[in-house]
């Protein structure tokens, strides 16, 4: 087993909202039937892995997603969707009808979490995945995956914006030179 954590992400299956857009925070939706397929095909891509950590957002959407791909998780509040307050709900578009300028990533959401409250949150995540060992993997949400990307690599949350990730896919955090002072994304949207 490494000494250097590999940390594996997936992003939940479809959910209704997923498909259609809405910021999905803390509502707690099932999977659809295409989610719940999805999920089963994560498990087939990583069938032969052997994970030392296998950590879920509390949220049923993440943690059904591990089960279908054979995982049992272990939940960790850190990895919850952003808190998207008033925004809860609506799709990208009908936030700037009413605020052209808003960006997640910059604004945050009224009523809900704040960029800083983010990166606090997923810097303390990070420090608790950047201390494991082994091959590691997190089930959770695009937002708060895409922010831990940009974490990871000692970037602003802002950088985020740029790492688009779809419903199950897989990524990759690591080091380059297995060295903890390099931090790298080895897989994007996969």
């Amino acid at each position: 087993m490494s000494a250097i954590p590999t940390i594996y992400l997936v992003r939940h299956g479809e959910t209704e909202w997923s498909k259609s857009g809405r910021h999905t925070g803390h509502t707690d939706l099932p999977l659809t039937t295409q989610g719940e397929a999805d999920g089963r095909k994560v498990g087939e891509r990583l069938a032969g892995f052997t994970f030392t950590h296998v950590f879920a957002s509390p949220l049923t959407r993440a943690r059904r997603t591990a089960e279908l791909a054979g995982f049992t998780p272990e939940i960790v509040p850190d990895l919850i969707e952003w808190n998207y307050g008033q925004y809860e709900g609506h799709t990208s578009s009908e936030i700037r009808s009413r605020d052209p300028k808003w960006n997640l990533f910059r604004d945050g959401c009224p009523g809900g979490e704040s960029p800083d409250d983010i990166a606090t949150r997923v810097d303390r995540l990070s420090k608790r995945l950047k201390g494991l060992n082994g091959n590691v993997i997190c089930f959770a949400h695009g937002h708060i995956l895409r922010v831990l990307a940009s974490r990871w690599i000692h970037q602003p949350v802002t950088l985020a914006e740029s790492l688009l990730l779809g419903t199950a896919n897989l990524s990759i955090l690591s080091f380059d030179h297995n060295d903890l002072d390099e931090p790298a994304i080895k897989l994007w949207n996969g």
